[in-house]
């Protein structure tokens, strides 16, 4: 029981540390050298995965397969039980750093002359993320667009204040999960469809929207 959870909590710090190492230097973290590094090193354990799904056998493809898309079939009371302590206080690191990721949006130079301590602000969020993260993938398996969906809609419906986005995006999250997982659950019955296509039928022409979006700021 405490064996996947802590599997993906311990690697998820051992990647986000080697991803963090990578990009400093002299003492500084670069954002765009950071986000590099995340690329390069998420293709390389894209390539643990691959070499995995190769040596499996059938059954252990199925699971395999069926944890990369995502889904809610093994997440049992057990394992809610050693995953949300872990979610908790990764929440609750973020949330210290509310105001402070508010003085960040305006640019990192901006919120340095504002007070803030801009590296520890970043060391301090992605170890947040790297805990939160790290509990909802050892239970739930990879599901995407939920991270690009909710806080987007959050933002265009009450702003951009993190005070209320990251409290928000936890509920929401949640609330776009379980209906993701109800419709997963009935559109196929018996079977079960994985949740991750689900939220990728939805986050797909949501990108797509914001894009276009986008566009035609920029250009108007």
């Amino acid at each position: 029981m405490w064996g996947l959870p802590v599997a993906a909590f311990g690697c998820g710090v051992l990647v986000t540390i080697s991803v963090w190492k990578i990009a400093e230097e002299q003492g500084r973290v670069r954002t765009l050298t950071l986000l590099l590094a995340g690329i390069a090193l998420n293709s390389f354990a894209g390539a643990g995965i691959g070499l995995m799904t190769f040596l499996a056998d059938d059954e252990q493809l199925r699971s395999l397969t069926f944890w990369l898309l995502g889904g809610f079939g093994g997440a049992t009371w057990p394992v809610v039980f050693v995953t949300l302590p872990i979610a908790i206080i990764g929440l609750s690191v973020l949330l210290r750093q509310a105001t402070a990721l508010n003085a960040m949006s305006l640019g990192e130079s901006e919120a340095y002359h504002l007070g803030v301590s801009t590296e520890t602000l970043k060391r301090w969020s992605v170890f947040g993320v790297a805990l939160t993260v790290g509990a909802a993938v050892s239970a739930a398996g990879g599901i995407s667009f939920v991270g690009l969906v909710v806080p987007h809609l959050l933002r265009l419906l009450g702003g951009a204040d993190h005070r209320y986005v990251l409290p928000g995006s936890a509920v929401g999250g949640a609330i776009l999960l379980v209906s993701a997982d109800l419709f997963s659950r009935t559109v196929v019955a018996p079977a079960e469809l994985p949740v991750g296509i689900v939220t990728a039928l939805i986050g797909g022409p949501f990108f797509l929207w914001l894009l276009l979006r986008f566009k035609r700021e920029v250009f108007l």
